[in-house]
């Protein structure tokens, strides 16, 4: 009895010794070098110990052990055993491993013996992933974010091959227009805050928050079949590794922008600093009434002014000195422990930007050629020279939730997205009276505006593995919720001569008070089914979906102009001092006009559904051979209600109500081949079939006019006599062939070719029949063809002297070659004004179509010092912008050579500080938009200099 006792003392003591002895965590993930994918079932442990774990299947281990050193030990049948030493254990932070790559054993070998810093980054899973993939793709990791510093995702993404970023946010892939790429979020569609785009914008996703992003060059049955350049995928981060608690700081100057007294704005409010009106500019209710007050509607001298005193008096910009920019972040994020195995992890982060923008040099041009065949140069109609300042906010929240079982995973987040822009601009106006359709006149204008939007998403995923890993199920849901305004966008137009300043209708039009809302909800449903199983002696795949997908949008634009009852009085040139109370009716002559029918011709609704199923399979016919084949149907019906401004003015033209504009069926064959010429060495062909689609907006009716330049965008359902009204989708065949080699670590060498038909492209025209206006509509322009290749490299310089082995070069270049076989109405409106000496042609570039795009960098990574650093270029070429033909020539966008400088240093033991500096635009160049015409100089379309910018940020994670 007494050595029961004894025994029972002991083994209390040893227990409670081991329950309260302090104890860290070691996590990490293992993957097979052989397929990329994961390894379910791996025996993980601490070597001479009984602390060990078994990967889940996601691949993912965790043990938990007391502090100390230990070695780990990696089994799985038929793989090579790997052994990392020396790997200290700590109480203070978790040891993470997410670059464990497992080989299957040719022979029988001993241990594989590692260090622990060898396997730390995960870059190298992206070089796996590519190396493995069912389709052609690029990508960057966490890890990849982390060392080359950038903050944001638009950075980030220019790193990837063939991808190009316009205005620091949206992506276009191999140089391709917005039109035919496409951003999902977490393999979800989501709308942008330009609902207008398929792209995302890029800047308002923190690099700390993304796992990964992957770009998809070629379709796949499971992809959405609505993009042609690529779809770019932004995967967030779900359960992490270890806890996060980030908070970090960034300024950046610009010295021709910031602290400039010269900096202009208007039409602010107290709340515009958080991205939203404080409604002051609400327009009142009494405006939406079909009879507003006025002396025309036999209103009350009283009624008319307590009307107009509803409205903000402010019409012109004034000067102030602008700050400079300045971005906030703070990131939490962990995991814990639940009901034994089960796992709980969250991720909150919340950001804040503020830019401001100041241009003193802006034009914006349109041009006409002449009508006598010996003349090549081009006359302007209007010129307009100016300053333009903007005040952009931005602020985001992303919160989520994941819950991990043995076989399940449920992921849920809750983003907002919050953008607010103020811009005021300043423009004189110079009108030629000679150019066709002109009245000739000079004008001083004020432009104010006010642009918040506002989306909301919300994502709910599970994902399930059942049947002893045999059946995959992942399904989604995810709505969008969208509201764009801009509320009271202001133009005041003095027209002046050498003798008076007045307001003219016929010129610079009277002063005009514009309201445009947007509504829009996004709803996405989809499931994926795998079943895993065997053909032809090895492992198969066979897959199975459907998707749903609704979209509707309310849109309204609801303008007013003033006008006089009686004499105009004289404001000098002084656009506050218009809206005065001895200038109001009855004090004074001033009053407001309605622009708005009933019914309204610039209001639409409109809706789309897409039912989409697909089947694919992933066969191993040989051993060096896999081939992925691929069926995908999507049933697309989109209805609008909209009118015409006929049928609004006189009953009659076109008036829809809820009637379809789309109603089609496509079938999406793909077909994807991989030899692997060996290990590190594949070739690969693909073919598939893609779709383009219009937007609400381009199968609309709306007649859309931009305040500051005066361009008008139609709707593609508007008739002309050129044009039938009937704007039709996009169906695209891809054809792609690629060589790839992978070298140790991250190192790759790529060449690809790639070829595309597009039946029915849709571009922007400037319409013909348009001349005393400058508008412009989308329409269907023929037949288009792409050729294009790629060349991917990056190496380090060791090959020069051991010495440089920190230092790397890396490439990637895309050249293409786009041609559209006119229609034949834009092949006769080009030859009308054919020059002496041109040989018009019924072929011509595509617009949107890049010839080339370059992305070249050369840097420094140091991993034990924490030092990244780097110089990047990059730059796209002339491209195509907006299609002209006869009277108008083309605007082609001209090559920004954007060179960057970016420098990232880590301090602390923990590497818990980082600080980064860089500079933007290192060649001070020019955005540029030209009318280009044969044998003539290319005339500014738009024109503006961004300047140089200084960066410093700081992080800090607890």
């Amino acid at each position: 009895m007494n050595k029961f006792y004894l025994k029972l003392l002991l083994f209390l003591t040893a227990f409670s010794s081991t329950a309260f002895a302090q104890q860290g965590i070691i996590r990490g993930t293992v993957y097979d070098e052989g397929s990329g994918e994961t390894l379910i079932g791996v025996t993980v442990l601490a070597k001479g110990t009984n602390y060990g774990a078994i990967t889940d299947f996601d691949g993912k281990f965790e043990i938990k052990a007391p502090v100390g050193t230990y070695d780990i030990q990696f089994s799985f049948i038929s793989f090579e055993t790997i052994v990392i030493s020396g790997v200290e254990v700590t109480a203070d932070k978790p040891v993470i491993f997410n670059n464990i790559r497992m080989k299957e054993a040719i022979s029988e070998l001993g241990e594989v013996v590692v260090t622990a810093e060898a396997v730390r980054n995960s870059e190298a899973i992206v070089a796996i992933t590519k190396k493995k993939a069912i389709n052609l793709l690029d990508g960057m990791s966490a890890a990849s974010f982390s060392k080359i510093g950038d903050s944001d995702a638009s950075e980030a993404v220019k790193r990837i091959t063939g991808v190009s970023v316009e205005g620091g946010k949206y992506v276009y892939v191999r140089g391709l227009g917005d039109r035919y790429t496409k951003t999902t979020l977490n393999n979800v569609d989501i709308p942008g805050l330009d609902p207008d785009r398929n792209s995302l914008q890029m800047d308002i996703f923190p690099t700390n928050l993304i796992d990964n992003m992957m770009v998809y060059k070629t379709a796949i049955a499971e992809l959405s079949a609505d993009f042609t350049g690529g779809v770019v995928n932004i995967e967030t981060k779900d359960l992490p590794d270890e806890k996060i608690l980030d908070v970090s700081l960034s300024v950046s100057y610009n010295p021709n922008m910031h602290f400039n007294r010269d900096f202009i704005m208007g039409n602010t409010g107290s709340t515009d600093f958080l991205g939203f009106d404080d409604g002051t500019r609400a327009l009142p209710d009494q405006a939406r009434q079909e009879r507003i007050p006025s002396p025309i509607n036999r209103n009350s001298g009283q009624e008319i002014y307590n009307f107009l005193k509803q409205f903000d008096p402010t019409l012109g910009a004034t000067q102030q000195t602008s700050f400079m920019d300045y971005s906030l972040s703070f990131t939490s994020a962990n995991q814990y422990d639940i009901w034994g195995s089960h796992k709980l992890g969250y991720i909150f982060s919340a950001s804040y930007k503020s830019n401001t923008v100041f241009y003193d040099d802006v034009i914006y041009g349109e041009y006409q050629r002449y009508v006598d065949p010996n003349n090549t140069n081009l006359r302007y109609a209007t010129i307009q020279n100016g300053v333009k300042a903007e005040r952009n906010v931005l602020g985001g929240i992303l919160a989520g939730l994941a819950y991990k079982t043995d076989m399940s995973k449920f992921k849920f987040t809750a983003l907002h997205l919050q953008n607010g822009i103020n811009t005021a601009g300043q423009f004189y106006i110079d009108n030629d009276g000679e150019a066709i359709g002109q009245s000739g006149y000079k004008a001083y204008s004020n432009n104010l505006e006010y642009n918040q939007r506002g989306l909301t998403n919300f994502l709910l995923n599970g994902e399930h593995h059942l049947g002893d890993g045999k059946w995959d199920i992942d399904w989604r849901v995810s709505p969008t919720f969208s509201n764009i305004q801009d509320p009271d966008v202001r133009k005041t137009a003095f027209t002046y001569s050498n003798t008076d300043t007045t307001f003219s209708a016929g010129a610079g039009g009277n002063p005009s008070r514009i309201w445009r809302e947007l509504e829009e909800v996004n709803w996405v449903a989809k499931f994926d089914i795998t079943r895993n199983s065997q053909a032809f002696g090895r492992d198969a795949k066979y897959k199975f979906g459907s998707s749903y997908i609704y979209k509707e949008r309310d849109y309204e634009i609801l303008s007013y102009d003033l006008q006089f009852f009686g004499a105009q009085p004289d404001f000098g040139i002084d656009p506050n001092a218009v809206w005065q109370d001895q200038y109001l009716y009855p004090n004074g002559t001033i009053y407001l006009n309605s622009g708005n029918n009933t019914p309204n011709p610039n209001a639409y609704n409109s809706n789309s559904k897409n039912y989409g199923v697909y089947v694919s399979t992933e066969l191993n016919p040989t051993a060096k051979l896999k081939a992925v084949l691929g069926l995908r149907g999507e049933k697309f019906i989109q209805r609008h209600t909209g009118r015409d401004v006929e049928y609004a003015n006189l009953g009659s033209g076109n008036n829809l109500e809820n009637e379809v504009v789309i109603d089609d069926f496509d079938l999406f064959p793909s077909v994807n081949l991989v030899y692997a010429v060996n290990d590190d060495q594949n070739v690969r062909l693909s073919y598939s079939k893609t779709i383009a689609r219009p937007s609400f907006k381009e199968l609309s009716f709306a007649q859309i006019i931009d305040p500051l330049t005066n361009r008008i965008f139609n709707g593609g359902l508007f008739q002309y006599s050129d044009w039938d009204g009937q704007l039709g989708v996009t169906r695209i065949n891809n054809f792609d062939l690629r060589w790839e080699i992978f070298f140790p670590g991250t190192e790759i060498l790529s060449v690809s070719a790639f070829y595309k038909t597009f039946d029915d492209p849709i571009e922007l025209v400037r319409i013909p029949e348009q001349q005393t206006s400058t508008e412009y509509q989308p329409r269907n322009v023929g037949d288009g063809r792409v050729l294009g290749g790629e060349v991917e490299f990056k190496k380090d310089l060791s090959f020069l002297t051991p010495a440089l082995s920190n230092f790397y070069i890396g490439t990637n270049v895309t050249v293409v070659n786009s041609e559209i076989t006119m229609t034949d109405r834009e092949y006769n409106a080009r030859l009308q004004y054919e020059k002496n000496g041109e040989n018009v042609k019924n072929t011509r570039n595509m617009a949107g179509q890049a010839p080339f795009i370059i992305n070249t960098s050369i840097g420094y990574e140091n991993f034990d010092n924490g030092l990244d650093a780097g110089l990047f270029y990059n730059v796209k070429g002339s491209t195509l912008y907006i299609v002209g033909g006869g009277l108008f020539p083309d605007v082609y966008t001209e090559p920004f050579n954007s060179l960057n400088f970016n420098l990232n240093k880590t301090f602390g033991k923990e590497r818990n500080m980082s600080f980064n500096f860089s500079i933007s635009n290192i060649l001070n160049d020019q955005r540029e938009e030209v009318y280009r015409g044969y044998q003539a100089d290319d005339q500014p379309f738009t024109f503006f200099s961004p300047g140089r910018s200084f960066g410093l940020g700081l992080k800090y994670s607890f």
